[in-house]
């Protein structure tokens, strides 16, 4: 029986992740989860496709999102309560995200790291752009299995930025699950599908520095996967709805539900 071995939330898309010992899950995820996001002067997106080293600062916010505090690899801490700006809306791979700019230090503090002028922006709604799948599960097994097809010793889970990590030896077993009802803690996830990877998955997760071809290696052995688009697609861990909110804590057991 898979457990979770760890559990990731970006409070800022791309940033550092945190890894805590327990989340509340919602019906639209963890309520702290991707809640902030950046923009350039022009108001585009800037994550680590366009700044890998954006990962290298660690960030913390509250569940409702008034506070924000990054910790900077240079050891300083920009820390305090977010006032909010003008509104904008930005293009987000497909969606579109509604928030405000976040006035104060922080975006200043970010500039030498993103290698651009930047702005912070708050999503207004819990969830930000999403409009389902706030959850997303890998296991250890599948893990193991690309480093093995990638011919080296360990991949870092961490480079999939999924909300739940499972500690389980057998390869792509969540793909299995689509479409079932699994309880994990207090919770219950329906899994949807299977989770289209990108490029950012190909960097680092220390460093944001590109070391591993994750998307060739997951198509040599796998295949292209198409997706809900029928586009082929690098497929690897699944994606989850929340049916039933609760806690999720480390260790605790995947059952499927019935």
């Amino acid at each position: 029986m898979s457990a979770v071995a760890r559990l990731s939330v970006a409070p800022v898309r791309s940033l550092g992740l945190l890894h805590p010992e327990a989340v509340e899950l919602t019906e639209r995820g963890v309520v702290e989860d991707r809640r902030f996001y950046l923009i350039d002067e022009a108001g585009k997106l800037v994550d680590r496709l366009v700044s890998g080293s954006l990962v290298r600062v660690a960030t913390w916010t509250d569940p409702d999102a008034r506070t924000l505090r990054f910790d900077l690899p240079d050891g300083r801490r920009i820390d305090g309560e977010v006032d909010l700006g003008e509104p904008v809306e930005t293009y987000v791979h497909g969606r579109i995200a509604v928030g405000h700019v976040v006035e104060g230090p922080w975006a200043a503090a970010l500039e030498g790291i993103a290698g651009r002028p930047v702005r912070v922006v708050r999503c207004d709604r819990v969830g930000g752009t999403r409009s389902g799948h706030p959850a997303s599960l890998i296991s250890r097994g599948s893990l193991r299995e690309l480093a093995r097809n990638a011919g080296v010793e360990a991949v870092d889970g961490r480079r999939f930025r999924m909300l739940i990590e499972l500690d389980g030896d057998v390869a792509h077993e969540e793909d299995d699950w689509i479409g079932a009802r699994i309880a994990l803690g207090e919770a219950i996830l329906r899994v949807t599908e299977r989770d289209a990877r990108c490029a950012i998955t190909t960097q680092d997760p220390d460093t944001g520095v590109r070391d591993l071809d994750t998307l060739r290696t997951i198509i040599s052995y796998r295949g292209p996967i198409p997706d809900e688009h029928g586009a082929p697609k690098a497929m690897l861990g699944v994606l989850a709805d929340v049916e039933r909110p609760g806690r999720v804590r480390l260790g605790d057991e995947a059952r499927v539900h019935t």
